[in-house]
């Protein structure tokens, strides 16, 4: 996170240099823009085809992660349930979003455990800090066309190129490791670790096809729903494979022996 900031302070100060007063202007203009965009979102809710859940409906499903969020030492978050049967799953604020389609695809555990991630992302602060990073990929992206349309100079464009290239790639790594850490919370989290395990690799089968179910800014274990259509590759891929976080869990299950620390 300190990285990203560094990155988008430098393409700051580059507009400053290059464009003077101006470029000042810009700086403080998108600066101030992103931060009222960001106290905007948060005191939103969220709209849509959305249920906020209540314990009498789904009691099995509310008590247990209001149990995890005991041991997490969080709130008792928010649930909503999405109605689109795609199966997926995000959070944001203190909020945790579980698509219908989820309970057509995995059992109970499986979901407790797709909840447990989202919890993750809450008690490790990313559901505050992924929106920032995302609308500073945005402000890395205005500072870059203008200083590319308004000098027209070589080196101040390869400049700007370069540190929004660098801003990709650092983001990149930060969200895959986001992700890794939201997975190891949810372990300490789970009766049944295992259920993780088995929740990912029932949702691998559903990443082919990215269907625009949520906001970009926000953390989320990412499935989606076409088994046959081939998914478009990303340049910057920003969250590990199903695969490799599998891989992970098994390591952090029988490599670290780490549930003799579980949370209390």
């Amino acid at each position: 996170m300190t990285m990203l900031f560094i990155i988008a302070s430098l393409e700051a100060l580059l507009a400053v240099i290059a464009l003077a007063e101006l470029g000042l202007e810009i700086s403080l203009a998108a600066f101030g823009a992103i931060l009222l965009l960001y106290l905007w979102v948060s005191t939103h809710d969220v709209k849509g085809r959305y249920t906020h859940l209540q314990r009498s409906e789904v009691p099995w499903l509310y008590d247990g992660i209001a149990e995890m969020a005991r041991k997490a030492g969080l709130a008792m978050p928010k649930i909503y349930i999405l109605d689109d049967y795609i199966p997926t799953a995000y959070s944001f604020k203190d909020t945790i979003v579980l698509s219908l389609g989820l309970f057509e695809v995995l059992d109970r555990e499986e979901i407790l455990a797709v909840a447990a991630h989202e919890l993750g992302h809450i008690k490790n602060g990313d559901t505050k800090m992924f929106p920032l990073i995302a609308y500073g990929r945005y402000l890395m992206m205005v500072f870059t066309a203008v200083l590319i349309i308004l000098t027209r100079d070589t080196a101040v464009s390869l400049a700007s190129l370069t540190l929004l290239g660098l801003y990709e790639v650092v983001r990149a790594n930060f969200h895959k490791e986001r992700e890794f850490a939201a997975d190891e919370t949810a372990l300490r989290l789970l009766e049944t670790p295992m259920s993780l395990k088995r929740a990912l690799e029932e949702l691998k089968y559903y990443e082919d096809l990215r269907v625009g179910v949520k906001s970009s800014t926000l953390p989320s274990i990412e499935p989606t729903i076409d088994r046959n259509k081939r998914q478009k590759v990303q340049i910057i891929e920003t969250h590990p494979s199903y695969d490799e976080r599998i891989f992970r869990i098994l390591v952090e299950m029988h490599g670290n022996n780490m549930f003799n620390n579980r949370v209390q």
